[in-house]
């Protein structure tokens, strides 16, 4: 109880300090900082971009300081920006954290939850569950980012991020959601014309599919080498769902995981005793962030979801 009135007194204090238009040039400015572009901030800000555009013009004649670096793929952070957005973010995280001292834990279901995941599972799994569970929570907006890459939950690329790999240590609150299995796939028609495939070696025969090696950031997307040393892809995309889509259409020979391919009668699996590959599902989010009802209620829906698919994931 000290330690919320104690957060409480200290946000009271800088507010006394702050003019109001001055705390929402700092929310744009946040903003701006995760999004990199005027028309995505605004959306998140429910405001038209010139306004962003007028909000960071003003903060920086009033800090008589550059805090972008404005190129043509969006807005960056100056090394001024970069000390201003570490400020910014402990005045944030202590408006949180009062506000939900004061309103009860955030006990409405209300507010926007932003989910960073892997395509395969965002996409193959995740999408048709989250979208029922907004369905029934008029209040909730959930945005699903189902893209192969390491968010980064500091700057709130994302509330919660899913990974391959165990959260780093810091303000993180992480936990393991499954284990899960990969394994080779085609599909029946590219195996009816094809020369049969008995030992890994035998790959070296067929087109393989994978990803694209040098847009590969996350090492444990890195399949091939598992197999065999030699195995090369005949075509590569940066995503696990094209590379579904190209075995299914009769590509050749892929790295699947099973909770994705196993539903697909027309995939067969290949050297089904010889190629097993684990991996894990790590969940993630911001220790400001995770005592807030919407953002709890998601981790453990989702971790629910696929902890009740257990079988196929294995």
């Amino acid at each position: 109880m000290r330690d919320r009135l104690a957060k409480i007194h200290r946000l009271a204090r800088i507010l006394e300090c702050m003019s109001e238009p001055e705390w929402s040039y700092l929310q744009t400015f946040l903003t701006l900082a995760r999004t990199h572009r005027l028309a995505a901030a605004g959306r998140r800000l429910r405001a038209d971009h010139s306004t962003v555009s007028r909000h960071i013009a003003a903060l920086e004649a009033n800090l008589s300081a550059t805090l972008f670096d404005r190129r043509e793929e969006g807005f960056y952070l100056t090394p001024e920006g970069e000390r201003l957005f570490s400020a910014a973010e402990q005045m944030e995280s202590l408006m949180l954290d009062a506000r939900n001292d004061i309103a009860g834990k955030d006990l409405r279901l209300t507010g926007t939850v932003r989910i960073g995941a892997p395509d395969g599972l965002g996409v193959g799994f995740l999408s048709s569950r989250l979208a029922r569970l907004a369905a029934s929570h008029p209040g909730l907006a959930i945005e699903l980012i189902a893209i192969p890459r390491v968010f980064n939950l500091t700057k709130r690329e994302a509330d919660i991020a899913i990974s391959l790999t165990r959260p780093a240590k810091g303000r993180l609150i992480g936990r393991k959601i499954i284990d899960y299995s990969l394994q080779l796939f085609a599909s029946r028609t590219y195996l009816k014309s094809r020369p049969a495939i008995r030992k890994p070696a035998d790959l070296l025969e067929h087109a393989v599919i994978g990803y694209i090696e040098d847009l590969t950031t996350i090492p444990e997307l890195n399949y091939l080498d598992q197999i065999h040393p030699s195995l090369k892809p005949a075509f590569s995309s940066s995503t696990a769902i094209v590379q579904m889509q190209a075995i299914r259409a009769g590509a050749g020979v892929g790295v699947l995981p099973g909770f994705l391919a196993r539903p697909c009668k027309d995939l067969v699996c290949v050297l089904e005793h010889e190629v097993r590959i684990r991996r894990t599902f790590w969940m993630s989010v911001h220790a400001d962030l995770h005592k807030l009802t919407r953002v709890r209620l998601l981790c453990d829906f989702i971790a629910e979801q696929i902890q009740s698919e257990a079988a196929l994931f294995a």
